[in-house]
């Protein structure tokens, strides 16, 4: 069995750029797997406006060039706004696999530490090569990525990188209710003004016509874990969890679950700091595009998060972390 409290990981500035990819989840999924909500014609207009652009993306006017010929048009955008449990990772995915050149896949977290940690000339010059920049969750939380989103791509669109994103907030709504986003409006504005943007609508396609999953019964979690195999099995409890996640940066998280086939959360509990609570929603984000065997045991989904989160500025985090949690479940339920 796996220790993964013993685990600290550490990345290297050239790790973090090295395989920028679909996780495991979203390794097979396509533009023809993705299943439009017949409902919503929204969803099937955004799969054909995405697949459109990615294939055959339209140029600016760039003005007068001296050496036109050597120069790349540039860098356009496009930006899927839509809830959660609507596709829009599944689309940024598909997006990967079926762009023609050099295409690389990250969330909006990962691209925030990527710069801090690089440094912003380093961070465009990395990408400065690449096609098409494929952002997941794109969200201004606080004044600084806000600062670093809009400098980044404003250096990098120009010289021809495309740029789609996901989020679920409108381009123009972006930090509202993160921080005083009225001091950062130009820059907002700026970021805004770079994508086209989508509207995707409808209900969380994890749950259509199911109900949410319980956590497991003690019953349940031994029969799970006897079907793991015991060698890249982890089984840990919820609050040491919690406190080994405060250690690690969320970036690392793909690194802490390494060589993990499954993992076992027992007593999960109500997480009355907002803090503690963010740190696990990443973590239960990357649990789940890993595509990892998890199960839960303890209270209750809907008492986990307080109600004030719950409904507050990051309430679409919260919700599709509950939304994870539930479909992990069920898949732990039929024999994951």
């Amino acid at each position: 069995m796996i220790d993964l409290l013993s685990r600290m990981p550490s990345v290297t500035p050239d790790e973090l750029t090295a395989h920028l990819t679909p996780s495991p989840r979203y390794d097979q999924v396509r533009f023809a797997t993705y299943q439009p909500n017949p409902g919503y014609p929204s969803q099937g207009e955004a799969r054909d406006a995405l697949e459109a652009f990615v294939r055959a993306p339209a140029p600016k006017p760039s003005g007068f060039r001296l050496f036109r010929r050597s120069a790349r048009p540039e860098g356009q955008g496009l930006y899927l706004d839509g809830g959660f449990g609507v596709g829009k990772t599944h689309l940024l995915a598909s997006a990967w696999h079926a762009a023609p050149g050099r295409a690389a896949l990250m969330s909006f977290q990962d691209l925030m530490y990527i710069i801090g940690t690089l440094g912003m000339n380093r961070a465009v010059e990395a990408f400065r090569n690449h096609d098409l920049l494929l952002i997941d969750e794109f969200e201004l939380d606080d004044p600084g990525n806000t600062h670093m989103a809009n400098t980044f791509l404003g250096q990098l669109m120009p010289g021809g990188t495309h740029v789609v994103a996901t989020s679920n907030t409108e381009p123009g709504a972006l930090g509202q209710g993160r921080f005083n986003a009225r001091d950062f409006e130009r820059q907002i504005q700026g970021i805004a003004n770079r994508f086209v943007p989508h509207t995707i609508d409808g209900p969380d396609y994890r749950q259509r016509g199911t109900r949410p999953e319980d956590t497991l019964q003690p019953a349940e979690f031994a029969a799970w874990q006897a079907r793991q195999n015991p060698d890249t099995l982890s089984i840990v409890q919820h609050r040491d969890l919690n406190r080994h996640l405060l250690r690690v940066h969320p970036s690392h998280f793909p690194r802490l679950l390494q060589g993990i086939g499954a993992l076992g959360v027992e007593g999960l509990c109500p997480m009355a700091d907002q803090n503690v609570a963010l740190r696990f929603v990443h973590f239960i984000d990357k649990l789940y595009d890993l595509g990892l065997n998890a199960a839960f045991t303890g209270a209750p989904l809907g008492t986990l998060f307080d109600e004030t989160y719950r409904h507050g500025a990051y309430a679409k985090k919260y919700s599709r972390c509950l939304s994870r949690l539930s479909e992990m479940l069920r898949e732990a339920r039929e024999g994951g």
